[in-house]
C-alpha cells in the first residue's frame, strides 16, 4: 500500500445523532439524486446519482478497469476517477483542502489506513452504519480496525498491505544460501557473499523507502518494532526513546554508513526501489505486495522475472514485523449522492472485486478468504505469509495529530540516516516532539 502504502490527523470529536444513524439507508431510494451533506459521525447516506473517487496515482494500471465494471451497470451513477499525486502526504493534503473548503468535488476517499482518525475527528468524513456494509464480517479483522474511530465505523478496508522481503533467490542459491535470512545480520552476510559472485558486481545489499515521506515512517516504524521496540505504547503514549528503539534506528544508520544500503536509497520511495530491484541492482528489497506482479511480468519490463523469491521482513533476532498498511474507501461528508458512494464501496469490497484486483495488480485483499484460494496461492506463492504479516503486523500511531507526528518522525529519521543526528539523540528529540503532540 502503498503510500502508500502508504499515509493524519487533527482534534474535536461530534456526538453521534443516533437517531439519523438509523434512518440512514444505504439505498437512498426514492430521492431525486441530490445532495445529502450530513457531516462526518452524522451523516445520513442518501442522495443517488454519479459520484467521484479521489484516488493517488494508479501505478497498478487497473484502478479504471474496476470503476468501468461498476460504470457499465450503473449508466446513471457513473464513477469519474479523480486522480491525485503519487505521494501519499500530497494525496491528503489535497483531500484536506478539499474538505475544509467543503467542496463536493470528491465523493469517496481513497484514504491511507492511518488517516481514519483525523478525518474522523474533524467530521471530514461520514460515519458508516456497520450494517450498510454487509461482508465486514468476511474481512480479516485487523484491516476492520483501521477503519474505525472510538469504535465507529468510518471506511470500508479495499486493499491492505504488509511489507514483504524480496530477495534474488537465484544469487543466494548460486552462493550457497537455500534460505532467505530472517535477520538483519543474516541479510548482510548473505549480501557478501552475493556480492562476491562475478554476476553481482556493483549491486547494492539492500532498500526500503527512505525519501522523506511516509514511506520512511513506515521503514521506521518497521526497523523499531522489529527490534523489539514502539513509537507509541499500548495506551498511546510516545515510547521511541528505548534501547530497542534504538537498536532499530541504528541497524538502518548502519546500513547506510556501510554501504549496505546503497546512498541512493535515501530518494527513495516505493516505485524507486521497485525500478532499482527490477534492474538487478539489488539484493534485497523491502516493498508491497504489488511489486510482486511487477516484478514476475515476461514481456521484458523485469529483468528479475523468475528469479526472486519473497520472505517475511528480517528482524533484530528473527522475522521482524511488519508496518500495516492498506487503503480504506471513506465518504467526504461534503458529498453528493452518498447512496450511491455506499453501493460503490461495497461493490468494490466485495470478494469478486478483490480477487479481480489482486489477480491484476497482487495487490493484498482484504477478504481471509481469498488467503486461502488454490489457485490464487499458484500464481502468488507469498499469500500465506502475506496473511500472516498482515495479522501481526503493526499499526503506525493511531492518533488524531497524525500529519504533525509522521512528519516528526519522519525528520528525525531523516535527520538520522542522514548523519546529521546521533541517533540516540534523534529519538530522544522525537519523544520530547511526541510527548507535545499527542494527547490523551
Amino acid at each position: 500500500m502503498r503510500f502508500e502504502r502508504s499515509h493524519t490527523r487533527k482534534a474535536a470529536v461530534v456526538a453521534v445523532a443516533s437517531s439519523l444513524v438509523l434512518l440512514a439507508s444505504a439505498c437512498g431510494g426514492g430521492d431525486d439524486g441530490g445532495s445529502s451533506n450530513g457531516g462526518g459521525s452524522a451523516g445520513a447516506l442518501e442522495g443517488r446519482g454519479p459520484i467521484t473517487l479521489a484516488s493517488g496515482k494508479d501505478t497498478s494500471g487497473n484502478l479504471q478497469n474496476q470503476l468501468n465494471a461498476w460504470n457499465a451497470s450503473h449508466p446513471n451513477e457513473k464513477v469519474e476517477l479523480k486522480e491525485l499525486p503519487e505521494d501519499a502526504d500530497a494525496q491528503r493534503q489535497q483531500m484536506v483542502q478539499n474538505a475544509q473548503a467543503n467542496s463536493d468535488a470528491y465523493s469517496v476517499l481513497v484514504m491511507d489506513v492511518v488517516w481514519t482518525s483525523e478525518f474522523a475527528a474533524n467530521q471530514w468524513i461520514t460515519q458508516i452504519p456497520e450494517d450498510k456494509v454487509p461482508d465486514l464480517g468476511k474481512l480479516i479483522p485487523a484491516t476492520v480496525e483501521t477503519a474505525k474511530y472510538r469504535d465507529k465505523l468510518y471506511g470500508v478496508p479495499i486493499t491492505s498491505d504488509g511489507g514483504l522481503l524480496y530477495y534474488r533467490k537465484d544469487l543466494l542459491t548460486k552462493a550457497g544460501i537455500t534460505d532467505a535470512p530472517k535477520t538483519w545480520a543474516d541479510m548482510v552476510a548473505a549480501c557478501q557473499k552475493v556480492q562476491a559472485l562475478p554476476e553481482a558486481k556493483g549491486m547494492g545489499c539492500y532498500s526500503g523507502q527512505f525519501e522523506k515521506y511516509e514511506g520512511l515512517t513506515v521503514n521506521f516504524a518497521e526497523a523499531v518494532n522489529s527490534a523489539g521496540g514502539s513509537i507509541v505504547d499500548k495506551d498511546g503514549k510516545p515510547s521511541v526513546n528505548t534501547p530497542e528503539a534504538k537498536a532499530g534506528l541504528d541497524e538502518l544508520v548502519n546500513g547506510f554508513k556501510t554501504g549496505a544500503i546503497p546512498k541512493a536509497a535515501i530518494t527513495y520511495k516505493e516505485e524507486e526501489s521497485r525500478r532499482a530491484f527490477q534492474e538487478g541492482k539489488l539484493v534485497f528489497l523491502r516493498n508491497w505486495p504489488y511489486v510482486y506482479a511487477k516484478a514476475a511480468a515476461t514481456d521484458g519490463t523485469s529483468k528479475v522475472a523468475g528469479k526472486f523469491g519473497v520472505a517475511p521482513l528480517p528482524g533484530k533476532d528473527g522475522p521482524g514485523v511488519s508496518s500495516l498498511g492498506g487503503h480504506d474507501y471513506a465518504i467526504a461528508s461534503s458529498a453528493k449522492n452518498k447512496a450511491t458512494a455506499i453501493d460503490f464501496i461495497n461493490f468494490m469490497a466485495s470478494e469478486a472485486r478483490q480477487k479481480a484486483n489482486i489477480e491484476k495488480t497482487s495487490q493484498a485483499p482484504t477478504w481471509a478468504s481469498l488467503y486461502d484460494d488454490a489457485a490464487l496461492n499458484k500464481q502468488f506463492p507469498y499469500l500465506a505469509p502475506l496473511k500472516a504479516s498482515i495479522e501481526k503486523a503493526q499499526p503506525r500511531p493511531r492518533v488524531v495529530k497524525y500529519g504533525d507526528v509522521t512528519a516528526a518522525i519522519q525528520q528525525a529519521a531523516y535527520d538520522a540516516l542522514n548523519g546529521k543526528v546521533a541517533p540516540d539523540k534523534a529519538l530522544a528529540d522525537l519523544q520530547t516532539k511526541l510527548q507535545s503532540l499527542i494527547t490523551q
